[in-house]
This record gives C-alpha cells, structure tokens and sequence, in this order.
C-alpha cells in the first residue's frame, strides 16, 4: 500500500482547498393567494428525490404548507461549502426568510454584525410547540444579551460512534475482541498484514477513518480528550486541542500510519468512500456511527455471507481513559435575517415541523411508510427509503421523544441493534464542559483556527510533520484568538458557577 500512501499524502493539500459552487433549488412560487411565502435554505443531508419531486415538490413539503397556511421556498446548497454559500447568501442584499446551519462560529458571527432578527416575540406568539419541546438549555445556547437569535433543532441522540469488528476475522487469526489500547494495535496489525479475507492479497486495512479526522473520537477517548471539547484543570477550562494529551493521541494514529495500520488514503475518505470499503471487506475494525449495522455493516454482510460484526468495548488508554464525545444539545439553528419581513410565518412553520408535523416527518405518513401490528412499529423498508428526503424538512426543528426513538429503532430491525447501540454509547460519552452559547471570539476566530487544527492534525498522522509540530500549532491557536476564546469561556465558567450556588 506504499504506493496508495504517497498519493494521499500528495492529495492532502488538493482536499483542504477544494471547494464547490452551485445550488439545487426549488421551484420559485408566485405568491398570488394570501398565504405567506416563505424562501428558505436548509441542508440536503446528502438526500435524493424520488423521480418527478424535487425540494418544492414534494408530498412531505406539500403537508407542510397545508398545514400551516405557508407557501415554502426551497434552496439546497451543496454540502461541500455549505457555511461559504451561506455567507454569500447573507450578504447578497436579499437574503431568504430562513437559512439553517449547524455551524455555532456561523451563527455567532451573524449575530456579532447585528444582521439576525430577536424571536423572543415571535416564539411567544406563534410558538407553543417549540416552547413545551425545546428544553432551556437548548434556548440559552441561542440566547445573546436576552435575546433569542435562533430557533435550535436538537440532536436526538447523545452521542454517535462505537467500536465494531469482524468477528469472523477475529476468530480465524485466533484473537479475542481487543480491550486496551495495545489490544487494539495488535488487532488491527493482524487485519492489515494477516490476509483476514483469506483472498491472498494484502488488500485489508487495519483501520480506516475520515477525512478531517472523522471516526476517531474511541482513540482519541483512549487518551482523555475529544475534538473540540473543553475539560476543567486546575478549576479553568482548556481546550481538548492543545492539550498534551491531544498531543499523544495524534502520537499514536501517527505510529500506525507508519506501520501502513491505518488506510494511508484516509485524507481523501469522505462517507461514502469509506462505506464502500466497509462494505467490500477491505476494514473488518473501525469507529462506526451507531447506525451503520443498517447501513455499511449490513451491505457488507449482504455481500459476504459469512461476515459477522460484534459491538467492541471502547478501548481503554495507558491512563485508564476511555470514551467517545457527546453531541451538543443544539443540533443546528434556523435563523431569521434582519431584512426578512416574514418572521412569523417562520416561526410559524418551524412550530408546526417541531408539533404535530414531527411524528409524519420523523417516520413518514402513517399506512404508507409505516403502521402498526400488535401494538408494533412495522416499517416497510423499500418506502422508508424512499421517502428518507422528509428528513431535509423535519432535522429543522427536531425535537426529542424517547419513547418514538426507541419506537421507531426497533422497528426498523432489532437485528441491526441501533437502540442498544445508542445505550452503549450513552454509557461511555466524555462530556464538554463548555456548553453556553458560542462567545463573540468564536465568531471571529473559530473557522481559521478550525482549519489550523485540522490541516495540523491531518500533517502529523500523516507523517508529513514531525509530532513537535504540534507545540508550535498549539502558540498558533493561542496567537490566532485562541486566547481570547479561552478568555471568554472562562468568563462564562465563572458566571455559571456563581449562578449555581446558593
């Protein structure tokens, strides 16, 4: 693989400069009934349309405005750059009514120029159902000098990665399922140097990850840090980023992109590269998202029938650390620019997706996509798919309902174990202290030091860097308004302990 190694070390500078232009939009409705209309900009997800719809036509879009009274717009910029067309957007002169990111530096730089419009009223009026199910933290997150400047949707789910294997592999090389961090090495330098495929080629990785270091929180977790967290020393809080601990983890996935453990092409995997790899046998060992038993896992053992993947226990560092990072209360934020002049009919739609819209969005229209047997979700799965596109409309204002969660993940296949990989995830998250709003320093300093984290990062796993690069990374970050970040999430430690005292 020495020579698939070269190429993505050559390829690392083309991945992070690469951008893309263009939009998929829908259609431009006349507005010439009473109803409102409303332009918005919201995330593909990466979701396709069924022939003959596309993001305004649509019969999840269509029970949307028929229940609401308004009329909808569409835009879906590509998901490569998806923050960038949204700047270009804001500051064309005549930006939509809704644009939703789940970037907090986009958000918090929007509000610093003033350019948002306060739906502290406008929730009040026209905003039951997004009061009774977004909780008050979720609401301070997107609070600023008391006022709301967005409207959150909630991330489902508490955390998302976990450990899988082949066990099928495990057993023919005569290994037991790894738990420490040398376990774990020993492993996956077997699935890469032992022909665990048995097809005679040296064609299997011992690992493979993301680009941008996706997939690599149970790792890093092995060593006391996450990406992008802070963690309490000495009564302050410090960025995960320049810890010396980070310092080890980066260390580590270096020593096995060395040892051609690692798949030297993780620079340029995006999520559907590494599925294909998954699925074609090429990684029998990696982080997977808690739903890839019904995605990547299950193409694979489709393909081979003898595959069986075991859930791992995460592995566990030369400090006892272990664990994978928690998900932020607010999934992403629907915002309002000032010039909009239909705040109301956003608030408006956002409440119906959050009310009563959110059992059709979340599970489809009942008796079509879904129904109920013996007291049982039973989910056909062909429709499923292919109405997965009313996600686009309901992530907007996801709310959380425990109850409907484990509903529906049990209906769709007890065997692909999502809920209790949820369960098992819950119990080994390393939760970021920092959980306030985004500070006025993130919106001027957080995307560059983002990318200065990871095109640092990328260079030392990749053997591009020498590891002492990092101590020059971390004077970096500090010199490049890291400090002043640093300053003002302290500034919102101390306030909140004073305000949990007595």
């Amino acid at each position: 693989m020495k020579g698939a190694k070269r190429l993505a070390v050559l390829s690392i500078a083309v991945v992070f400069t690469a951008t893309s232009c263009g939009t998929q939009a829908g259609d431009n409705k006349g507005n010439q009934a009473s109803p409102p209309l409303i332009r918005i900009v919201a995330n593909s997800l990466g979701m396709s349309f069924p022939e003959g719809m596309d993001a305004g036509h649509n019969p999840y879009l269509a029970y949307i405005e028929q229940n609401t009274g308004v009329q909808v717009n569409v835009t879906l910029p590509p998901l490569n750059g998806y923050d960038e067309k949204l700047n270009v957007i804001m500051t064309s002169g005549d930006p939509p009514d809704l644009l939703n990111t789940s970037s907090p530096s986009w958000f918090i730089n929007f509000v610093n120029q003033k350019a948002l419009t306060p739906l502290n009223g406008y929730i009040e009026k026209y905003g039951a159902n997004l009061k009774a199910k977004i909780p008050q933290a979720a609401w301070d997150n997107v609070t600023v000098d008391g006022n709301i400047y967005a409207i959150p949707s909630l991330s489902e789910v508490k955390g998302t990665e976990i450990m899988y294997a082949r066990k099928d592999w495990l057993d023919k090389l005569g290994l037991k399922p790894p738990r420490t961090i040398e376990e774990y090495t020993a492993v996956m330098k077997a699935f890469a140097e032992q022909d665990p495929d048995g097809n005679g080629k040296k064609d299997t990785y011992g690992l493979s990850i993301l680009e941008r270091l996706g997939r690599t929180s149970p790792f890093l977790g092995a060593f006391g840090v996450q990406m992008n967290a802070w963690y309490e020393r000495d009564g302050k809080l410090v960025y995960a980023g320049i810890m010396p601990e980070m310092k080890e983890a980066l260390r580590y996935l270096n020593s096995l992109y060395e040892q051609d453990v690692l798949d030297p092409e993780f620079p340029l995997n995006k999520i559907d590269v590494l599925g294909d790899k998954i699925a074609s046998g090429r990684v029998g060992l990696y982080s997977a998202a808690w739903s890839d038993t019904r995605t990547h896992i299950a193409a694979n053992r489709k393909q081979d029938a003898n595959a069986e993947w075991i859930p791992l226990d995460f592995p566990v560092g030369p400090g006892g650390h272990h664990g994978v990072y928690s998900t932020s209360t607010v999934r992403s934020y629907n915002v309002v620019p000032l010039k909009s002049a239909n705040a109301a009919a956003v608030v408006r739609f956002l409440d119906f997706i959050a009310g009563p819209g959110q059992m059709s969005l979340k599970l489809g229209f009942e008796n079509e996509v879904w129904k109920r047997v013996n007291g049982k979700l039973s989910i056909s799965f062909d429709e499923h798919i292919k109405h997965g596109y009313r996600g686009i409309y309901g992530a907007l204002a996801d709310t959380v309902d425990p109850e409907m969660t484990r509903d529906r993940l049990d209906g769709l296949g007890q065997q692909y174990r999502l809920y209790d990989n949820l369960q098992r995830i819950d119990g080994n998250l390393m939760q970021n202290r920092f959980n306030g709003p985004p500070t006025p320093a993130m919106g001027k300093h957080q995307v560059k030091l983002s990318k200065l984290q990871e095109e640092t990062f990328t260079r030392i796993i990749a053997g591009m860097s020498p590891i002492t690069e990092f101590d020059a990374f971390v004077k970096k970050w500090k010199d490049a308004g890291g400090d002043e970040i640093t300053g003002e999430v302290n500034e919102w430690w101390r306030e909140t302990a004073k305000q949990a005292k007595p």
